[in-house]
């Protein structure tokens, strides 16, 4: 564990597992682009599926509670803005279902 956290330039428990964290946040974030090739390979054209925006979401605030721990206010300012436009998709898709089915 101290050989790791040594390579990860961390010096506190506390502070690996925020690293950790923000790995498996990258992680998520990463999803969303396999999602996005995968949709769009198995319908032989570019689909943006509703899991994109879901693992948008995820990613993107779990990102952004990183960049808040880290205190990086170029990540922070990138990923509110993010979050921001990933909630706003996410509305105006189920608004959009909300008017189809009426």
């Amino acid at each position: 564990m101290q050989t790791l956290m040594q390579l990860l330039h961390v010096e506190t428990q506390t502070e690996f597992l925020w690293v950790m964290f923000g790995f498996l946040a990258q992680l998520m974030f990463t999803g969303r682009f396999l999602v996005q090739w995968i949709a769009s390979e198995r319908a032989r054209r570019s689909v943006m599926p509703l899991a994109f925006w879901y693992f948008s979401l995820a990613g993107g605030a779990m990102l952004l509670a990183y960049a808040i721990y880290r205190l990086d206010p170029v990540f922070i300012l990138g990923q509110s803005l993010g979050v921001f436009i990933y909630t706003r998709n996410l509305w105006l898709i189920q608004a959009e279902k909300r008017r189809s089915s009426q």
